[in-house]
């Protein structure tokens, strides 16, 4: 089955809140204060959470990091995996007139499948969806990275032309753990 990259609106909204509910995060760093956190952003305001995952120009305000510390947004988007229902998410995020990332970011790109999704090879699609969308930004490469005994994403990631470049351990705000930067030449 094949997949499509769709913009967040309020037309798929109903089946991310029911994501949500079912205990999906798009975010493996804190997944259950993210799941929290948008379900409250999406009562107050769906409209204005929807608008907050797409901003390639960087408007919206500082970000804060796992460890309390507040760092300015780079510009990036978010498209929902689409096979007639929410199969996941993928996320973007960049520096103009640079490839590489300030130190804080661990790389250009997340992604995240709906568990009763999986292993449909969804995230490898939604990759190479989003490739030529950094390769239109004058990017001269992305780095993505995964855990060590992630193999699934590793396989993701190689799938799409990833070579492993680095082994190293991520910040203490993401909690210090061993990791694998990948990078993909565009």
């Amino acid at each position: 089955m094949t997949i499509e990259l769709v913009k967040p609106s309020l037309e798929y909204l109903p089946t991310y809140v029911q994501a949500l509910e079912r205990g999906w995060s798009p975010d493996n760093v804190s997944p259950a204060a993210t799941i929290r956190a948008q379900l409250d952003a999406i009562d107050r305001d769906a409209a204005a959470f929807v608008a907050s995952l797409d901003d390639p120009e960087a408007k919206g305000g500082p970000i804060t990091l796992p460890d309390g510390k507040q760092v300015p947004r780079l510009p990036g988007y978010r498209r929902w995996m689409w096979d007639g229902e929410l199969a996941g998410s993928i996320g973007f995020r960049w520096q103009q007139g640079t490839s590489a990332l300030p130190p804080h970011v661990l790389g250009h790109i997340g992604y995240a499948v709906v568990p009763w999704r999986r292993q449909r090879g969804y995230a490898t699609q939604a990759l190479a969806l989003l490739l030529p969308q950094a390769r239109a930004l004058g990017l001269d490469y992305v780095e993505i990275t995964a855990k060590p005994d992630n193999l699934p994403s590793q396989k993701v990631i190689t799938a799409n032309g990833g070579v492993l470049v680095e082994r190293f351990f991520e910040d203490a705000a993401y909690g210090g753990e061993e990791s694998l930067r990948f990078r993909i030449a565009l």
